[in-house]
């Protein structure tokens, strides 16, 4: 690996993203799809993301924008995004739009698209090309098949086209730090591919690598797919191995399989980090994109994909904080590219980096925050309406006093990474209110009836110190009440010697407030303050 480019490195047991050979966090936001397709929309959505404090975006390039001839490339568009996103100091992360987006093949080019012979489409009934999604909004549906070569070898052909160009203009820059591989994949109307030849590879024997790596990897399996792992033959047929998981676990296999060639294709001639982003589960098999990396299939994705770093999850369901939960099973780092712009995005913010030491975090179009009730055309697309949160606008000054504090914390944030040093709390956990370093406790009260708005949280990084009877800390904190108690025996008495509040510049640590009496006695914030607190034992 060549470590001058970006690249994943783990420490202290947690995969982070390393530029220039600095750690970044990346604190990002996925731009409305579209805007990148002309230079001058995207520089709105630029502006937008220094108003809120945003430093990286998440920016679409298309197959059909590189390649709209076959073996015929034009990079302008390109180049003009990498340009641009130096001119405004900031750094890209570009989504190949390829055969998938959002499970169908719209940013496919159109000699692509016109030659359904060559470029099979995935038949979701037998012989059908195209058809109409019932459950789904009565949406018409088509997609390119995951079993046909052709597509699979043009795809990573462009792929690859692209990825040389940008080592040749930005190899040394690294404007663009890490790519996403296809967006959303897999197929919808039933759980797999109903053509001649998918139907004939799922009635033949399923791969013995594949069986055996997943009955060797159950210990943090989906129990579903768990005890058709175990129940199943150790050889057989699709369905004799994985029984009611077959068709899944079959769509998943050449999904993954087609990403990882894709993938490997764009490393052999320009080696960035790369990742792939995840309709969630939402239902029965083809009720969703089936195939993609949901993390009840995250094993399956190891063993077909490894030349993908990170699977990531798009959420835009309520239950946020569980599908945190099992994204990081497997070392896999938590890394967003997709989040709702609701109420509480800024607070989702401050727990992923402070509670599971996020990689990336990304609302998707951002450029909305400050709005409320959300994206309506969102719900087609995976979206919960029925979030109450979504009838909530996110304050964009907040989000640009939380985003800034983070980006200038982030060495120090990153340096506490796997480790005990740095913890969070949310409101939407507000039982799980307490943090412990070592001797001493913290809390933080989120849930108190004096905060009208439910979105609290409190970040808490650890300082190192090399006073015995001194703890130094610095907290990112919004509506919430912080305390603290020593747990120390022999020091059970804890008092400040300094609380202030501040920010982080260039210089370093500029102190805003220096805080005693009222304001350290009673430590209650109802807006997002940063402080440093020194901490005495005796």
């Amino acid at each position: 690996m060549n470590t001058t480019l970006p690249h994943i490195e783990e420490r202290n047991g947690k995969k982070i993203l390393v530029v220039h050979g600095k750690p970044q966090i990346l604190i990002a936001g996925e731009i409305h799809n579209s805007n990148s397709t002309l230079i001058e929309v995207m520089g709105t959505s630029w502006d937008r993301a220094q108003e809120v404090g945003i430093t990286t975006l998440l920016t679409p390039v298309t197959w059909e924008m590189i390649e709209p001839e076959e073996g015929k490339f034009t990079f302008e568009l390109v180049d003009d995004l990498v340009h641009q996103a130096r001119e405004r100091g900031g750094q890209l992360g570009f989504l190949w739009f390829g055969a998938w987006k959002n499970s169908q093949c719209m940013y496919a080019p159109e000699w692509v698209k016109r030659d359904t012979e060559r470029f099979k489409r995935a038949e979701m009934e037998k012989g059908k090309k195209q058809i109409r999604l019932e459950f789904f909004h009565g949406t018409s549906y088509t997609t390119l098949s995951y079993v046909c070569e052709a597509t699979r070898e043009a795809d990573a052909r462009a792929f690859a086209e692209l990825m040389k160009h940008l080592k040749e203009i930005d190899g040394e820059a690294n404007t663009v730090v890490c790519v996403q591989v296809e967006n959303e994949t897999g197929v919808m109307g039933a759980p797999r591919e109903h053509s001649d030849e998918a139907d004939a590879l799922f009635a033949g024997p399923a791969p013995q690598g594949l069986i055996d790596y997943l009955r060797a990897n159950t210990e943090e399996m989906d129990e579903e797919l768990r005890l058709d792992v175990e129940q199943g033959a150790p050889s057989g047929t699709w369905e004799e191995v994985f029984g009611g998981s077959a068709e899944e676990v079959f769509s998943v296999y050449y999904t993954a399989s087609y990403c990882n060639y894709v993938a490997e294709q764009g490393r052999k001639e320009y080696d960035l980090p790369m990742t792939v982003n995840c309709w969630l589960k939402q239902g029965p098999p083809g009720t969703y994109p089936t195939g993609g990396p949901t993390y009840q299939m995250m094993e399956v994705w190891e063993y077909c994909a490894p030349a993908i770093d990170i699977f990531c999850p798009d959420i835009y369901v309520k239950n946020f904080l569980e599908i945190c939960d099992n994204y990081v099973k497997r070392g896999n780092p938590l890394y967003i590219p997709e989040a709702a712009v609701n109420g509480h995005v800024a607070a989702r913010l401050i727990y992923c980096v402070g509670h599971y030491h996020a990689a990336c975090f990304a609302p998707f179009g951002f450029e909305d925050m400050g709005r409320a009730g959300g994206n309506p055309i969102m719900e087609i697309f995976g979206g919960d309406s029925t979030d109450p949160l979504l009838g909530e606008a996110q304050s964009t000054e907040e989000y640009r006093f939380i985003a800034d504090a983070l980006t200038a914390l982030t060495p120090m944030l990153t340096g506490a990474y796997g480790t005990q040093r740095l913890q969070a709390v949310i409101a939407e956990r507000p039982q799980e209110n307490r943090m412990d370093f070592g001797r001493i406790r913290f809390y933080a009260m989120t849930d108190l009836p004096f905060f009208p708005k439910k979105d609290g949280a409190c970040l808490i990084l650890q300082e190192e110190s090399e006073d015995e009877d001194v703890e130094s800390f610095t907290i990112l904190v919004n509506r919430a009440v912080v305390s603290f108690a020593s747990v120390d025996a022999e020091c059970p008495n804890i008092e400040i010697l300094s609380l202030e509040q501040g920010v982080f510049t260039e210089d370093g640590w500029k102190t805003t407030l220096h805080c005693n009496g009222d304001e350290a006695q009673a430590m209650m914030y109802f807006k997002p303050t940063l402080l440093r607190c020194r901490l005495h034992l005796f």
